[in-house]
This record gives structure tokens, sequence and C-alpha cells, in this order.
């Protein structure tokens, strides 16, 4: 089976910073892909690279076999129809209610009527968890349901791939327990493969079926739940165990490793 997300020799570089160096991966579809590390070494990046949002600085992002320069505008846009993103701040529209911020993309993208959907709308802020906050807006909300608000404004094209950005973040153990839950049963119900970045290893644990792990401008690929957590190198090991002295808290500047 051919990838379907896949980075070749994929590199990044910002005022004169590699910020992402030879970066490659390849996630078949159906997959849970989990991506892990220390903030700021670029695992946000990595989901704007996959979407589209940045271009590499050498390299290749190819989805379903092409890279976005191959496709022309038309295409771009049949692509971006098939994806999802949660964004890390959520990027709601603070102006629209919970039920409009869903139907937004689906006004964008397709010829539903309002009614229709009205409909869709309401079944995923169901889904989700939230239909009593359907005319509420964004800042009338708790953080755990703007999340959930945030997924199934990402979910309601109901695309082939989707990328979470920190989907339990600033979140209370069981809400998040209870995120990834939803995430891992709509991931079955589409049939999608998912990208999903987190600090918490319980729950990167609970949806993937590969790990990965973003550190020194490089990506270490750990594998399943079982190998990462035996993998051998000890930036990894710190990072799992959450060990207060190791190679990610002795870090020399990245110029001089």
């Amino acid at each position: 089976m051919n990838p379907l997300i896949e980075l070749k020799n994929l590199s990044v570089r910002f005022d004169d910073q590699d910020v992402l160096t030879n970066i490659a991966l390849a996630i078949h579809p159906g997959e849970s892909f989990g991506l892990v590390g220390p903030s700021g070494q670029g695992k946000t990046l990595i989901l704007k690279l996959i979407a589209g949002l940045v271009e590499p600085t050498s390299g290749e992002v190819l989805i379903e076999g092409k890279t976005w320069g191959q496709r022309t505008e038309s295409e771009k846009l049949v692509l971006l129809k098939k994806m999802g993103m949660l964004f890390q701040k959520n990027a709601l529209f603070d102006s629209l209610t919970c039920l409009e911020n869903i139907g937004f993309a689906l006004q964008e993208n397709t010829t539903k009527t309002e009614k229709e959907i009205v409909e869709i709308g309401e079944y995923y802020l169901n889904a989700v968890g939230i239909s009593h906050a359907r005319n509420l807006y964004p800042d009338e909300i708790s953080g755990g349901m703007q999340k959930r608000l945030g997924i199934a404004r990402a979910l309601a094209l109901e695309p082939q791939i989707v990328l979470y950005d920190d989907p339990t973040a600033g979140l209370d153990p069981i809400t998040s327990k209870k995120i990834i839950d939803l995430i891992a049963d709509l991931k079955k119900k589409n049939n999608a493969t998912i990208v999903v970045i987190s600090n918490d290893m319980n729950r990167t644990y609970q949806i993937s079926d590969k790990i990965g792990m973003v550190y020194n401008a490089g990506l270490i690929l750990t594998g399943s739940v079982d190998e990462t957590k035996k993998y051998p190198h000890p930036a990894v090991q710190q990072f799992i165990k959450g060990d207060v002295e190791g190679p990610l808290t002795n870090r020399r500047p990245v110029e001089e490793l």
C-alpha cells in the first residue's frame, strides 16, 4: 500500500536557522500518527507543511503521491476539501455561534442547502457532546467545549485526512481522555487518516498506531506504542518518562550538536 502522506528529505530553514532537517515520514491510509517532542521544536510546522500552509526549503511533501506544487489551483482546492485541521488555539470565529462555526466551511465549499448545513452542524455538535451550545458563541463556552467545537468544525466536511494540533492542551485529565476517545471514535466512523500532536504521552499512546518525536531539528520514528516505550534513544526516554535530567535539559546550542 502506498503512503497517503509522505515527507521526503524535507528541510525548513528560517533566517539562516535550520528548523527541520532531512525529515522522512510515511503515513498510510487509515493510520493514526502521534507527533511528540519538546515545545518549539517544529511539530506544528510539520502539520503546516502537510497542509500546504508552508513550503519546505528543500525536499518534498507528497499527498496521494503528488506534491502541492504539482497540482493546479483547482486540484489544490479539491485536496484541501479532503483535509481538516484543528489548530492549537482552535481558531474559532468569535462572531459566529457554535452552529455557525461548523456551517461556515460547508457554506463556502459545498452546494448544500441551508437546511442541510444546519442538519450537519447539529449532527456534529451532538457527536462531540455540545448540542446544548448550539446558539452560544465561543467566548460563552469552556475551553474543553471550544476544543470539541474545533474538532466538530474540522470534521464537518468529512475529511480523509485530519491534522490535530495538541487537541488536549490545557485540559484536565478526564476531559483530555474524553477528547481523545472522541477523536478515535470519529476517526473510526469516517475511516480517516490522522496526525495528532500531543505532549501528553498517555493520550499519545491512547490514539497512535505509530509515533515520532521531533528533536534537534530531526524526526525520530520510534514506531508503535510498545516500540516507543522501549526505544533506546536517551532523549526519547527522558521525554516519555518526564525526567528532569537528560539530553533535553542539558543541551548545548543546536549549532554545537
